[in-house]
């Protein structure tokens, strides 16, 4: 379905790689294989391009996958431990869960529909990322894990908790949180994290399937039914806390 004429790569984007196949826009963190974690780099170039998107209304799909061993290894603690060091009073922390805030909210409300390609391990802040996605497709052999708890911290990173919580239930998100416990695909798929499942080699034709009727529908019916979709599950999040996340991760960093 990709016509290379029409592949454009967009520079301007550091930390991910970018390009753009007709209606559908791939998105790629980790380019250069080194780094697995979410910095603010990743965040900062995911925000912009997901703001670039409203200037283009044809641009129907967005894949996010990865280019590293994994899909995901979480937030860049190394970050929220040097920006403590700056700045004892934890303002600068805040800043960084909160960019995690907007980002993950710019996810869920943008038009395009969104697809999470996912491979390796997917671990706490990219298990979060992953599940503001539309719709989620993992290898065979992923594993994942909500280590927050486990590593002293709160599970306060972009709203994960409400919206995890909305998409697989309280009772499993609420075991797997408390317990830091690792999971496969199987799991994953049997609890709504996953759409789908596939051996590693045939993620590309899973997404595919999704990806060739939806750049057929309606541009207008795709939108509208992704928004009611998503006003429907913040119904479940009526008393979301997520504003909070900056607050309680920067006090447990400052505790630590």
């Amino acid at each position: 379905m990709t016509d290379p004429a029409r592949t454009l790569t967009a520079p301007s984007y550091k930390a991910i790689h970018v390009e753009w196949e007709g209606p559908v826009v791939q998105v790629r963190l980790n380019p250069f294989e080194q780094d697995d974690t979410l910095g603010v780099a990743v965040l900062d170039d995911l925000i912009a391009l997901l703001d670039d998107l409203h200037d283009r209304p044809d641009t129907r799909i967005l894949v996010l996958s990865s280019l590293g061993t994994d899909f995901c290894l979480g937030a860049d603690r190394n970050e929220f431990q040097a920006a403590l060091a700056t700045d004892p009073t934890g303002a600068s922390v805040r800043r960084i869960v909160d960019r995690a805030h907007r980002l993950c909210q710019a996810l869920e409300n943008t038009h395009a529909i969104t697809i999470a390609r996912l491979h390796g391990r997917v671990v706490g802040a990219g298990l979060a990322l992953a599940s503001f996605c539309d719709l989620r497709a993992g290898a065979d052999t992923c594993r994942f894990r909500m280590p927050e708890v486990g590593i002293g911290l709160p599970p306060a990173w972009g709203g994960a908790m409400g919206r995890l919580v909305a998409e697989a239930g309280a009772a499993r998100i609420r075991e797997l949180m408390l317990t830091s416990e690792p999971f496969d695909a199987p799991t994953a798929h049997r609890i709504g994290i996953l759409h789908k499942v596939a051996p590693a080699d045939r993620l590309d034709e899973v997404v595919d399937a999704w990806t060739r009727p939806l750049v057929r529908r309606s541009p207008e019916a795709l939108v509208l039914t992704k928004r009611m979709l998503a006003g429907f599950a913040r119904a479940d999040r009526t008393a979301d806390v997520s504003l909070l996340d900056s607050h309680l991760l920067a006090a447990h960093v400052r505790q630590g």
